[in-house]
């Protein structure tokens, strides 16, 4: 093949016939170790596109949080004529509805969840869409809600398991967006149909299913491709220049928003494979530095009105309206080459030309390695903006090479090649509690009874009033946490073969190979609490205060105990043992289509929600109060400085913890020192 849209590239594995997005970036880019002199201040256009999508905002706001909403038609590909912000001004378009901050209306997770969420927000659901979702057409919420057992309801209603992806999508699938730009449209089709020739033999149930899958693929390429006509685009071909490269790869992830509302929508690894289009336009003198820049402020804007319309009570889960729209910047090549380029400056400079936001989540991939011109940028952005995310490439990359990405907040996938089974978290903290009570819930009554909820079987609880035995906790404990790790990967696995079945996406999976290695990620939530709990069971006397049911609901503790966060093995080492034991005992179950079970220490806001549901723990912590966040000590319970809180945060298991752990830190000018 040679497209003239590949001019001036260097050939290899990506140009012979084989889909190869990480061949091409090694053979074309180029490294850049220089500073940030070279960064242009916004056009004129994007200043005034930019102050439209403000006062809409602000309209927005004034509104109750959505501006408008679609009530009638579907969201699909090809559901929407083109909408624009402002045409005259706009370098990159496309919008999720024919208007913008319209938001869609996307049932196929769940028709109650869609109609609840425009109630909320003033609107009514068409008539006739909810007779179709409710009679003609099932949704992935209803087939959840079928199979569910009644344990699984119980601990959905409890809390123990929180933000299951049961009523929305998924989420956390990253299409690899660039093959649009670089292989256009019919050649990925043409891939496509090549693999589904290849795949036969028996009609076995995983056969049958993999070729309807690829057959949806297919036709989801084609429906992109006429969502990009309606914009005037012919994305069937190669992006021939920067601003088509842009504009395609936006194509593919606006295809995959307008399919899918998922709980992380990341758009992958994209900086430095643009770059290599834009520093082929500047040689040849058809981009300036300002236009370059220009293409990349327009299109981060889009990335920031990213959409979905969702309940006040998954706003307040998440404490907010994320979407994390990951983009993963910079980092070193297994080549020993940096894979920063100018344009990983120019896509952190949005940040100076636009402002801070939280949205697309910009996340660098940190080495020791990275060039020092690029470090003090990023030290520099931080400090002004404090809007960059940072992973350790250092960590991740020797298990997943130079070409992954990061997919919501810390979970880690080769782009393209991986794609995940989110599955929210586990309250470790609550489980102790259930451990104490024999598996009854501390705040969540029996409706029937109006006594405390039986949410697992019926296990002793632990009896008396003396102080608790630490080697009985732990037993329990253990009896617990296998029953917990159970019901969650049977759950998951339910919720994931449901979404296959009423929700697929399509086009995501149509931007990956289609032999896909597949990750089961599940999460902890609570670490610290029960950590510093058992330390308080262990070193100190904690005894426990029963209510008329004699349920433990509260404990008073006797003497001091070492708490998790200041660098002392007694309380991280319990850490450590609970991240070991909990993946263990996930791993020993069946997961959903031989995927790779992973576990990430990952709460972002929702500690605070999951500290709601949480009564008073052994640790003195009292009911309501908020949970640390992933990886966090408890608040104010690192005493011991900077260092030591994250030397204990460094000592958790990566292995056992592949899904990725967040540790949310802020540092302010005096805790770095004086300067003399």
């Amino acid at each position: 093949m040679n497209y003239k849209a590949w001019e001036g590239f260097v050939p290899g594995k990506w140009s012979d016939d084989e889909v190869n997005v990480r061949d091409f970036i090694q053979r074309n880019y180029t490294p850049y170790e220089g500073d940030d002199s070279f960064l242009e201040d916004p056009t004129e256009a994007t200043t005034k596109l930019w102050n439209e999508i403000l006062d809409l905002s602000a309209k927005e706001r004034a509104a109750g949080g959505v501006l408008k909403a679609d009530t009638k038609i579907i969201s699909t590909l090809t559901s929407h004529k083109a909408g624009y912000i402002d045409k005259e001004l706009e370098k990159i378009v496309g919008l999720q509805t024919d208007e913008p901050f319209k938001r869609a209306l996307q049932p196929f997770g769940g028709i109650k969840m869609a109609e609840q969420a425009l109630n909320m927000y003033g609107y009514e659901i068409d008539p006739e869409v909810k007779t179709i979702f409710t009679k003609y057409r099932k949704t992935h919420n209803d087939g959840v809600y079928d199979a569910y057992t009644p344990e699984m309801r119980r601990a959905r209603t409890a809390h123990i398991l929180t933000g299951l992806p049961d009523t929305y999508g998924r989420g956390r699938i990253v299409g690899d967006y660039r093959r649009v730009a670089l292989y256009g449209i019919d050649y990925l089709i043409a891939q496509k149909q090549k693999d589904k020739l290849n795949m036969d033999g028996d009609m076995t149930p995983d056969k049958i299913r993999d070729r309807e899958e690829l057959s949806e693929q297919i036709k989801a390429l084609g429906a992109l491709k006429e969502m990009a006509a309606e914009y005037g685009f012919d994305i069937s071909r190669p992006a021939e220049t920067a601003q088509e490269a842009i504009q395609w790869l936006y194509f593919g992830y606006l295809g995959a928003i307008k399919d899918q509302n998922g709980a992380a929508m990341s758009i992958g690894r994209n900086s430095t494979f643009l770059d290599i289009y834009i520093e082929r336009d500047l040689k040849n003198g058809t981009l300036t530095e300002k236009q370059a820049q220009e293409l990349i402020d327009q299109f981060v804007m889009k990335l920031r009105i990213v959409k979905f319309m969702r309940i006040k009570e998954y706003n307040e889960l998440f404490s907010g309206d994320p979407t994390w729209v990951t983009e993963s910047i910079g980092g070193m090549g297994v080549d020993g080459r940096t894979l920063v380029t100018k344009n990983s400056f120019r896509i952190l400079h949005t940040l100076k030309n636009l402002g801070p936001a939280p949205e697309p989540n910009l996340t660098v991939l940190w080495s020791k390695r990275l060039p020092s011109g690029f470090k003090k940028f990023c030290a520099k952005t931080s400090i002004a903006t404090s809007a960059i995310q940072y992973e350790s490439d250092d960590l991740m990359r020797p298990e997943m090479g130079d070409d992954y990405c990061i997919a919501c907040c810390v979970s880690c996938m080769r782009v393209g090649k991986d794609m995940q089974f989110f599955g929210a978290r586990a309250n470790l903290a609550k489980c102790l509690l259930y451990a104490i009570n024999g598996g009854k819930d501390e705040l969540t009554k029996d409706k029937k009874t109006g006594k405390a909820l039986q949410v697992s079987p019926m296990f002793a609880p632990i009896s008396g009033d003396g102080p608790l035995d630490y080697n009985e906790v732990i037993v329990k404990y253990e009896q617990m946490m296998d029953w917990l790790a159970g019901l969650y990967v049977n759950t998951l696995n339910l919720i994931h073969y449901m979404h296959d079945k009423y929700s697929y996406e399509a086009l995501e999976m149509a931007l990956h190979d289609t032999n896909v290695r597949r990750f089961f990620a599940t999460g902890i939530a609570g670490l610290s609490c029960a950590a510093d709990s058992l330390s308080a069971i262990k070193y100190a006397k904690v005894y426990p205060i029963r209510n008329e049911e004699g349920l433990a609901t509260d404990f008073r503790i006797e003497g001091d105990y070492p708490k998790y966060g200041n660098n002392d093995d007694r309380a991280d080492q319990i850490a450590v043992w609970l991240v070991k034991t909990f993946m263990n005992k996930i791993k020993s179950h069946y997961t959903y289509r031989e995927s790779v079970p992973t576990m990430s220490i990952l709460t972002i806001t929702s500690n605070v929600v999951y500290g709601k549901k949480t009564g008073n723990t052994p640790d003195g912590r009292r009911a309501g109060q908020p949970l640390a966040p992933g990886a966090n000590p408890m608040h104010g319970r690192d005493s011991s400085g900077a260092l030591a809180s994250l030397e204990s945060v460094a000592k958790l298991p990566y292995e056992y913890s592949r899904d990725g752990i967040s540790n949310t830190f802020s540092v302010t000018p005096a805790s770095l020192g004086k300067d003399d």
